[in-house]
């Protein structure tokens, strides 16, 4: 299935957290926080101004981005999950 988004918002798919320490210790999932980096599968068009010209987006297809622990919202489509935010959410781009 594909889904296009609206408006400046933005679909993020969470990157595998680490789940090893440095020293080797190995972190359980359930003890470990969710990642707050994150793979753009897909953006908005942008969004409009007060004249109504449009805006571009800031970030791509595929751009690794990092985001606020509690942004977006999660929804499963086919069975992944992926959060839904505004291009306000993202606090920047991985190079």
């Amino acid at each position: 299935m594909e889904i296009r988004p609206l408006h400046d918002r933005v679909i993020v798919k969470r990157l595998a957290a680490e789940r090893t320490t440095s020293s080797g210790i190995v972190i359980p999932e359930s003890a470990g926080d969710k990642p707050d980096q994150g793979e753009v599968i897909a953006v908005g068009p942008g969004r409009r101004d007060d004249q109504g010209k449009l805006i571009p987006m800031g970030v791509k297809v595929g751009d690794k981005v990092l985001f606020g622990k509690y942004s977006g919202q999660a929804v499963k489509i086919e069975g992944d999950e992926f959060l839904v935010m505004r291009e306000d959410d993202i606090m920047g781009v991985l190079a």
